[in-house]
């Protein structure tokens, strides 16, 4: 098979695409023919020799990735037969081995794509969607909320959007540049502003003539979550699940007492609960798109071009979940 590998932690440059020996499915174990891989900016954090959440870092040489999608083609022993030919979604979890045209994973963590969804958008909805799903426990939505969304044109943010105007909520969002607002507008906000107009939060609240902010749905931190907490009335909700924009003080999110929320990964789990929550909330997002409610953005690469994905996302120049195709 083909496969993207990594056999020095380092720059972008450092993932190469070669052919290398096709992986086997151990017991317990299907082998899927990959149509479509996540990439994630955990992953460009991995290449780069950080460890992040991970246990350890992967021995090298090793192939990235740890989310996939496409259809079984081989099963280990002890796997039912009617896995064989179906098209599935599985997170891999700390194992490598995304970035391929073959991928190996327990049976136990495989979804059966629902029909409608491609394989890229499955992909999005078990990693960006799950996460969406993850947030949106903190906050309860209807009519009467408003709801703010910085970085509202990427994976996360198109979600959150979708979700807030499905419940009938008044939905700000926040992006960077014509043609992301642009998106965000085609996507259904009430209101799509550019956070580097200086003048954004004045046409806020002009757009809300006297309405407060009910909720900031903030994955980005620094000015535009400053900004956007100002916006919120008495007993408004700061949820922060992540920081990556500009302007961060120390690299740390920005947090309002008794206003902020901080709702990261082992908070999320510990909500969502019961014996694997992991894939309970897996489950939630694949069914919000398959009932047609939720509509992941994904921008495509060709498999080969992994090395430019990671340059575009750790730039912020994607726009959605992020995926390579083989």
């Amino acid at each position: 098979m083909h496969a993207i590998r990594l056999h020095a932690f380092g720059p972008a440059e450092n993932l190469t695409y070669e052919e290398t020996e096709d992986p086997v499915p151990g017991p317990g174990q299907v082998r899927i023919a990959v149509e479509a891989a996540g990439v994630h900016l955990l992953d460009t954090a991995i290449r780069e020799g950080m460890q992040g959440p991970l246990p350890a870092l992967p021995e090298l040489p090793t192939i990235p990735g740890r989310e996939v999608a496409g259809r079984v083609e081989s099963l280990g022993e002890g796997v039912a037969h009617l896995w064989l030919g179906k098209r599935v979604v599985a997170h891999l979890g700390f194992a490598p081995g995304g970035y391929a045209e073959l991928a190996v994973t327990d049976v136990d963590r495989v979804h059966e794509i629902p029909a409608g969804l491609d394989a890229a958008e499955a992909v999005a909805m078990i990693g960006t969607g799950r996460t969406t799903m993850g947030i949106l426990q903190f906050a309860e939505l209807g009519p009467d909320s408003v709801a703010v969304i910085p970085a509202a044109a990427g994976g996360i943010g198109t979600l959150l959007v979708q979700y807030a105007k499905n419940a009938g909520a008044t939905v700000i969002g926040l992006a960077g540049g014509p043609e992301k607002v642009a998106r965000v507008e085609a996507n259904g906000a009430d209101l799509a502003v550019d956070y580097k107009d200086p003048s954004w939060p004045d046409k806020v609240r002009a757009h809300l003539g006297g309405r407060r902010a009910t909720v900031v749905f903030d994955g980005v931190g620094g000015e535009a979550a400053r900004h956007s907490t100002e916006l919120l009335g008495p007993g408004g909700r700061h949820i922060v699940f992540g920081w990556s924009g500009e302007g961060l003080h120390d690299g740390q999110p920005y947090l309002v007492e008794g206003v902020s929320e901080q709702v990261l990964g082992p908070v999320m789990m510990q909500k969502a609960g019961g014996p694997d929550p992991v894939r309970t909330l897996e489950l939630r997002a694949l069914a919000e798109a398959a009932a047609g409610r939720l509509t992941p953005a994904v921008h495509r690469f060709p498999l080969p071009e992994a090395a430019a994905a990671h340059r575009a996302l750790e730039t912020r120049g994607t726009t959605g979940k992020v995926v390579l195709e083989p």
